[in-house]
């Protein structure tokens, strides 16, 4: 059993689940999500919601889920009581939305106690229970999902259709409310010029690309969040199944991938992990973005069996911990872009150093 989260404090020194580095297939899934939209029964979706209404769904939700076996002694944060560096924090590593973050309105996140599971409160619809497990884990993480929804059906009322499925604000949505997801790491494809043929084919059967941060990011880092599109007319089960088999063809494409590269470039693919392993423990000055460029090159290298690189859950946590809030947390104040580039060039520094002691790696 997990130890209860106290308070804001207690998560930011905590590392988020999703990024240690384990898993079937740590070395290339960072992390799997499973996501379900529920709305309460004869409450407006959130967007038409007044604002006692969108406390009482606050108070409904949060009472309902405390009183649960897997929230229990979670950590509830309402996000009006939040610092905007704060809520910020909570969306660089990845509990909430930039929707929810934005503070305003009645809204909050319940974290469960070992920070898997976590609930957002009057996002797009009135829960969004979401579970996060690190590697290629779908069957683990809609296990986790799926009993947590079950529990808070049984004192909520969740708005249900027999010929739709559950309602949802959004119509892409509406049906299962399931929204499956993995975060991949596919560089050997990006060098190979060899992704916009998978991705299409992605697309082709039904499924969603996006980048790091999900709906309407950007790819950095070689990291694409691969995710199911259709909700209604089709099962938990079936969505699940399809990610789960397209997503073990993406694994095997990359691997064969990485084969070719090391047999035709070794040479030129040391160099480009190495430089970037250098410039990574060397640096005085760097931006949030090279940071997840570089790791995605030394994460290649640490794969590929390149001794003498960190391990896989500081190039994970550093994708987290260099971001502009995370920085600012960190240092106890508000940072200008120039100053956050030295300051993050120091945790870098910092947290490499660490690991190579740990590792018995460094001189």
């Amino acid at each position: 059993m997990s130890a209860p989260l106290k308070d804001f404090t207690g998560l930011f020194e905590s590392t988020s689940p999703w990024l240690l580095g384990e898993g079937p297939h740590a070395e290339m899934v960072l992390s799997t999500r499973i996501r379900l939209a529920r709305n309460l029964r004869e409450v407006p979706f959130t967007h038409r919601a007044r604002e006692e209404q969108l406390q009482g769904v606050l108070a409904s939700v949060s009472g309902a889920a405390q009183g649960s076996r897997v929230f229990h002694d979670g950590l509830l944060l309402k996000m009006n009581e939040c610092t905007p560096i704060e809520r910020q924090v909570l969306v660089e590593r990845h509990l909430v939305s930039h929707e929810l973050g934005d503070g305003s309105r009645p809204r909050g996140i319940l974290i469960a106690p070992d920070a898997r599971l976590s609930l957002m409160i009057n996002e797009e619809d009135h829960l969004r229970l979401q579970a996060l497990t690190p590697g290629f884990q779908l069957a683990e993480a809609w296990s986790v999902a799926d009993a947590a929804d079950d529990e808070l059906d049984q004192t909520l009322e969740f708005a249900f259709s027999e010929e739709i499925g559950f309602l949802t604000s959004c119509p892409t949505n509406a049906g299962t409310g399931l929204r499956a997801s993995v975060l991949i790491h596919l560089p050997a494809l990006v060098l190979l010029e060899e992704i916009q043929r998978v991705l299409k084919s992605i697309m082709q059967v039904g499924l969603n690309v996006r980048g790091l941060y999900g709906e309407h990011s950007e790819v950095m880092g070689n990291l694409f969040q691969i995710s199911n599109q259709t909700t209604l007319g089709r099962s938990e089960r079936d969505s699940i199944e399809s990610l789960e088999r397209v997503t073990k063809q993406i694994i095997e494409t990359e691997e064969r991938a990485r084969e070719r590269m090391m047999r035709d470039a070794r040479t030129q693919i040391e160099d480009k992990v190495w430089r970037a392993y250098g410039t990574l423990r060397y640096c005085r000055s760097i931006h949030a973005r090279e940071v997840i460029n570089l790791c995605s090159a030394v994460r290649l290298g640490s794969a590929m069996g390149l001794s003498g690189l960190c391990p896989l859950r500081t190039l994970n946590e550093l994708l987290v911990l260099t971001q502009p809030a995370h920085l600012q947390r960190s240092h106890g104040s508000e940072l200008s872009p120039a100053e956050r580039n030295v300051y993050r060039a120091q945790l870098v520094r910092e947290r490499l150093a660490a690991a190579e002691r740990e590792s018995g790696l460094g001189a």
